[in-house]
């Protein structure tokens, strides 16, 4: 049966993600595109025409400088100066050789910039989610302009183009290989070798568009970073298979070699940093395409210098590509493409003709583009920078010679810079709706657990009864009144669906009904814990209005979770006997201790730098764990199950089902997911290369292996017989009675926290298999972290029963088990939530889409595989929420004896995990409040954004940990413990 604690935080669960819901869909709109096709009236297009055929050769993360003449300093031996055919033709023929540093709008992801770079628009900040699996591709592009001129299109290489165009490829001609094998560098460029070379030496008659797309460059930089001896041997067969294609092109044909994005310093990408932007970019013909008769003006050729670098360079937009191939290729150019003809590709006569020509069908192409999108129901969006570009496209008609030139120019830049500005729109009303989802889902989520402080012994159950019948009925009948509400109002609901409208009304109103029908009591008791506001929560929060805290929020958490335990030392030194004294300062000390010594593990943002510098890798360049992981990950994995052990011990709880499941299933299982990345490592590294398909398999059976027996046979087991006690009798006789037994309980002191504890480490090991080699050392600290902090906790709450009890008039009333009291308070929660939120630092995470650890997708199989590697990646992102979740309940049960029996057990979990979802709900609220508010800041999209999504997916993880914790955990906890004790009775 579904526990009445379950229910209830199924409804919370619930109102938290219609609120995140409703706010995101209106802070993370798609962009509008437009069905309409490109066309051209007059033979101006062909007119352009220099090739019959190209051939586009995307290396993948081929940032500039791997390319560049002049690299930055200090020169790597591994990724500079090792790709050199395009700039030693270049220097050899200017006429026909050409190379920029091409900027790629962000969301920085392989789906996202091919389609940039096929329909010359811009991407939005949600379409990243798509890069795992995206949808095909409807509006206007180069490919569908190839299909309609009747041209022929041939592909060898990563499977995205067939899923962004599955109709485009000819199938005698499409030679796709798997792109998400990130561990596999060579079968995506050899199969590009293999098919390619041949379609153009044997085939060229066969094709007119030839696409080459390798992955090795971009798995290295995933799997070992840009500094490692597997890059440059990556770049070097790169530059070998670029002469072979040079040497296989005839003069009909153009070369366009160009990386989609670029890789940050750890060999990531997904983000905005300036090396993921920066991506290399080359134009090649074998006949000359540009002439020196005439002198492009300057302001329509800008430069930039790539960082650390002292020689600027030819910069372009990336989706400049889209027009300049179109008109070089003689096609109409894609409706909604934004981006400008290449300048250098067009200098053809002695006065700039064509050129002009060039520039003036892409003004007319955008302008187009601009009236259409005006027209359309989004189209109020541009009123803002309408007169500026009515203004822009007066200035092209009023000027002549190279001033045109300038004007047009101007204007297609001006519009670019615009409609960047709106790829994210916004729809206020669905912000406003998820703002107050969240917003008195906090109120309910603090009725709550304030009432649940007051509310009887003997009457909780019921009144938790009655709550999950108002939240559910209530739902239902808000659910009815939206349906009629949107009815009524939708000319009002500009942007709002039907379904988003009931989602508002149910939320609200079931929040509502529940928060007015838990009011807690006003007393002075309630008074008095206003002293214990929750400081470190305020604070939190507000680091969220400013994008340098949030920029150094790891740093902060550092800081508050040390501190948070600074009253309990305090507590310590008056403590009333010496051993709460030691005990409280000694655990006190260790909690301190291991948080220190986690911040020995940090990720750096790109903002961070140079005052960060990354230990949880080997450097900053790459993706291999340092030495020290290495040396200490196996001693930890092989130490925490004995720290935890030694912890049980203290009350005499390491028998039962711990003396079983931590030797047999907790210890291999931290072991075996250890030696995992230790041969993950031994792989990567290539120290043993012709063992690559051997390892790859044993790393495959051990995590299966290894999740499997931890999910189903430590589940069985603790499911079986949740109780750690040795439960002995024996026969006392007298000379006056009869004989009578005696029962031995070992453990009777923590007989409800030690089960649990055996409960929260299965899903630890769980974890612990899914995180990296440095962030296994840091779990291991957090754990030991964790049970320090119920120690200092329950010693804590002994001194204030025992002062309580010394300033009374029953002093004896200290040894009665029945007089202590464990009511919980929230500032005994925060350091939890602390925990929570610096394991996720200090595993390797920050709030940027770079930091995510794509690597762990293959885990448990060498592709992606739908869920195995949807699942690892979420367990390795949130994990540490989900854990500290899971374990807040022990914050009710640990050191608690099951008799006399506490009748508000289950209250006491309750309300420990309202609190836990509490906190990270208003974290979640704060995130949201400051990214809506600051949604035209300059750094919205690489700071507020991503931390509000991680903010909201912290929320998630919490509730579900709290929800398993709680509503399953805790549940069949009590039930073994009273059936046990009932039997012993």
């Amino acid at each position: 049966m579904i526990s009445r604690e379950f229910r209830l935080l199924v409804w919370v669960l619930c109102v938290h993600l219609a609120g995140i819901y409703l706010f995101t869909k209106g802070f993370l709109l798609t962009r509008l595109a437009l069905p309409d096709r490109g066309a051209c009236t007059s033979d101006a297009c062909t007119s352009l025409a220099t090739h019959k055929r190209a051939v586009l050769l995307v290396i993948d993360a081929l940032r500039f400088d791997f390319i560049a003449e002049h690299p930055p300093e200090p020169v790597s031996p591994f990724h500079h100066n090792i790709l050199t055919l395009p700039r030693e033709l270049t220097a050899a023929h200017p006429d026909r050789s050409f190379i920029f540093n091409a900027y790629s709008d962000p969301p920085t992801t392989t789906l996202q910039r091919l389609k940039g770079l096929t329909t010359g628009s811009l991407p939005t900040f949600v379409d990243a989610g798509e890069n795992f699996g995206g949808s095909s591709i409807h509006e206007d592009s180069i490919l569908h302009q190839l299909k309609a001129a009747g041209r022929n299109i041939a592909l060898a290489g990563d499977d995205t183009w067939v899923t962004l165009f599955p109709d485009a490829f000819e199938p005698n001609m499409t030679f796709a290989f798997d792109s998400f094998n990130v561990e596999d560098l060579h079968t995506v460029d050899q199969g590009v070798i293999d098919n390619l070379l041949p379609l153009m030496r044997h085939h060229q008659q066969s094709w007119d568009f030839a696409i080459g797309h390798g992955l090795g460059v971009d798995h290295a930089g995933h799997r070992v970073g840009p500094d490692h001896p597997v890059l440059k041997a990556k770049l070097e067969q790169m530059n070998s298979l670029l002469h072979d294609v040079v040497e296989a092109m005839d003069d009909d044909t153009l070369l366009i070699l160009l990386g989609d994005h670029g890789m940050d310093r750890m060999g990531n990408h997904g983000g905005a940093s300036v090396l993921e932007t920066m991506s290399a970019l080359w134009v090649y013909s074998k006949i000359p395409i540009s002439f020196s008769g005439y002198t492009i003006p300057d302001a329509i050729l800008p430069k930039i210098t790539f960082p650390e670098a002292a020689v600027p360079h030819r910069y372009v937009q990336q989706i400049d590509l889209v027009p300049t191939i179109s008109l070089l290729l003689g096609l109409p150019i894609p409706f909604n493409n934004l981006g400008s003809v290449i300048p250098e590709l067009f200098n053809r006569d002695p006065d700039g003709l064509s050129l002009q020509t060039a520039m003036q069908l892409n003004a007319a192409q955008i302008r187009r583009y601009l009236d259409a999108y005006r027209s359309s129901p989004s189209g109020k969006e541009l009123d803002a920078a309408w007169h500026d570009f009515a203004v822009a496209w007066a200035d092209t008609a009023a000027v002549y010679g190279e001033y045109r030139l300038i004007a047009l120019n101007n204007f297609t830049r001006i519009a670019l810079s615009a409609c960047r500005v709106l790829w994210a729109q916004f729809n206020v009303l669905l912000m406003g709706a998820g703002l107050a989802v969240i917003g008195l889902s906090i109120v309910a989520g603090w009725t709550l657990y304030s009432k649940l402080r007051d509310v009887g012994d003997d009457e909780w159950e019921k009144w938790v009864d009655e709550e999950v019948l108002w939240s559910f009925s209530t739902s239902a009948v808000g659910l009815g009144l939206g349906y009629i509400t949107h009815i009524m109002m939708r000319e009002y609901l500009d942007g709002v669906a039907m379904h988003q409208t009931m989602l508002f009304t149910a939320s609200i109103s079931s929040s509502i009904v529940v928060a007015a029908a838990t009011r807690p009591t006003i007393t002075f008791k309630s008074i008095k814990a206003l002293r214990s506001l929750p400081i470190f929560l305020v604070l939190h929060t507000l680091c969220f209005a400013s994008n340098s805290f949030t920029v150094w929020e790891d740093r902060i958490v550092l800081f508050f979770l040390i501190s948070s335990v600074v009253p309990s030392v305090i507590i310590g030194f008056t403590a009333p006997t010496s051993r709460l004294r030691y005990r409280i300062l000694g655990f006190s000390a260790l909690f301190a201790g291991c948080a220190r010594l986690m911040a020995m593990s940090t990720v750096c943002r790109e903002e961070q730098h140079p005052y960060c510098t990354v230990t949880f890798y080997a450097s900053e360049s790459s993706s291999a764990p340092p030495i020290t992981a290495l040396l200490l990950a196996l001693p930890v994995a092989i130490a925490v199950p004995r720290a935890i052990r030694r912890v049980l011990k203290i009350s005499k709880s390491d028998s039962g089902l711990a003396a079983t499941f931590i030797p047999l299933f907790l210890a291999p299982a931290l072991v075996a997911g250890t030696l995992f990345w230790m041969l993950e490592w031994v792989h990567s590294t290539e120290v043993v290369s012709d063992m690559g398909g051997v390892l790859r398999l044993t790393r495959t059976v051990l995590a299966r292996t290894t999740a499997a027996a931890v999910l189903i046979g430590g589940v069985s087991l603790w499911w079986t017989s949740p109780i750690c006690l040795a439960i002995s009798k024996s026969q006392s006789s007298t000379s006056t009675s009869e004989d009578k037994p005696q029962v031995t309980v070992l453990g009777f002191a923590n007989a409800f926290g030690s089960p649990y504890l055996i409960f929260w480490l299965i899903f630890m090991s769980l974890v612990w298999l899914m995180t990296q080699l440095s962030g296994q050392v840091v779990l291991g600290l957090s754990s030991i972290a964790l049970l320090s902090y119920l120690e200092v906790v329950d010693s804590v709450r002994d001194v204030h029963g025992l002062n309580e009890a010394l300033a009374s008039s029953t002093p004896s009333s200290a040894l009665d088990l029945t007089a202590g009291t464990r009511d919980l308070v929230f500032s005994e929660i925060v350091p939890l939530a602390l925990l929570a939120m610096y394991t996720y630092y200090a595993t390797g995470h920050q709030s940027t889409i770079p930091s995510l650890q794509w690597k762990t997708a293959f885990i448990l199989s060498s592709t992606v595989s739908f869920p195995f590697s949807h699942a690892t990646l979420i367990i390795n992102t949130i994990g540490p929420f989900f854990l500290i979740a899971l374990a807040v309940p022990m914050l009710a049960l640990w050191n608690l004896a099951p008799l006399p029996h506490p009748k508000r057990l289950g209250a006491a979990a309750l309300r420990s995990g309202i609190g836990l979802s509490l906190y990270f709900s208003v974290l979640a609220f704060g995130a949201a409040v400051f990214a809506a508010a600051l949604r035209r800041h300059l750094m919205v999209w690489k700071i507020f954004a991503p931390r509000y999504l991680f903010a909201a997916f912290a929320l998630g993880a919490v509730d579900l940990g709290v929800l398993v914790g709680v509503g399953v955990g805790v549940g069949r906890v009590r039930e073994e413990i009273a059936r046990v004790f009932r039997v012993i009775s």
